[in-house]
């Protein structure tokens, strides 16, 4: 088993610890494919995807086509004589490089599959109130995260886990999946099963698309607990926001960690309540949110009391729409 040839695909934190699982355990991963370097920050300075470096510790063959279907790039693949590819967070495969290992190409999902399909499943799984999510290793096809599952792992959401805490947990949990399906593969004991399977009678299937800006903005329309999810399912990154105003200067402001109160009350979405020194909740619809961590535009990130120590709330509203 350990005789396997394994290319690697990956580019983020999240599948570095796969990566470095699969060297500890003694497989042989032959190459590493991932995104190409880029200028980043205001001094432009070329950024290394986090597989890449790490590979490049672990003095690894690196791969990072621009292009997926680039001759040259399909050709050194094909040398590679790759048993499996191994995918984490990486990009959608075309068709002759997902069906070119003699043993197939899987994937690593951070879901229970089918549900939460695309990019953003942690998120999307804490800003939905969810309990249980989960991690998933199945087989690539031509569609996006509808191959047939492999092995799937239930974890459980706490209470105030947000979506780095999810994304760590997920992370090392996902690496011992891999090796997991990796020895069932190789050793025949593996049955793919179709995603259709695990969809329960009434179930709806709920989606996981790409977390854009306009996302991260909080309607304060909405009730505490619903804005509270969404806090904790865009913490630590990208954030959830809003906007503040004195007179017609607008500043945003991130929510990095909230506490719901559930009660009602006769003030208006958006209004400010603080006593200027300790504490800081904004009405919503049927009760308030609690802030408890925080950055102001152009400003370090620190909890309520910091913040109110130095900036008067009082001048300030959250502009609403």
């Amino acid at each position: 088993m350990k005789n396997l040839r394994i290319v690697f695909m990956g580019t983020p934190d999240f599948a570095v610890a796969t990566l470095g699982s699969l060297l500890m355990n003694g497989f042989n991963v032959v190459g590493v494919v991932t995104t190409p370097d880029k200028p980043a920050g205001r001094g432009r300075k070329i950024n290394k995807s986090p597989v890449k470096e790490f590979a490049e510790s672990s003095h690894l063959p690196i791969l990072q086509p621009e292009n997926l279907k680039d001759p040259e790039f399909i050709e050194n693949l094909k040398n590679l004589k790759a048993d499996f590819n191994v995918v984490v967070a990486f990009r959608m495969l075309p068709e002759v490089v997902w069906k070119m290992p003699e043993m197939g190409t899987f994937n690593l999902h951070a879901s229970l599959l089918p549900q939460y399909r695309g990019a953003a499943p942690i998120n999307h799984a804490i800003i939905n109130g969810e309990t249980i999510t989960g991690i998933t290793t199945f087989l690539i096809d031509e569609k996006i995260d509808t191959g047939n599952i492999l092995l799937r792992e239930e974890v459980h959401i706490f209470p105030l886990e947000n979506a780095g805490d999810i994304h760590d947990r997920l992370m090392k949990q996902g690496a011992r999946l891999v090796i997991r399906t990796l020895e069932g593969l190789s050793e025949g004991k593996l049955k793919p099963l179709s995603q259709s399977q695990f969809i329960k009678t009434g179930e709806v299937l709920k989606a996981a698309p790409k977390i854009f800006p306009k996302d991260c903005l909080i309607n304060w329309n909405n009730d505490p607990v619903t804005i509270h999810n969404l806090v904790r399912g865009l913490s630590p990154a990208p954030s959830a926001r809003t906007v503040i105003r004195n007179g017609t200067s607008d500043f945003s402001f991130k929510i990095f960690e909230s506490q719901p109160e559930v009660i009602k009350h006769d003030l208006n979405p958006g209004d400010i309540i603080s006593d200027g020194k300790h504490f800081m909740k904004i009405a919503c619809r049927d009760g308030f949110l609690s802030v408890v961590n925080l950055q102001l535009e152009g400003k370090r990130r620190m909890n309520t009391v910091e913040f109110l120590r130095g900036f008067k709330i009082k001048d300030y509203k959250i502009r609403v729409s």
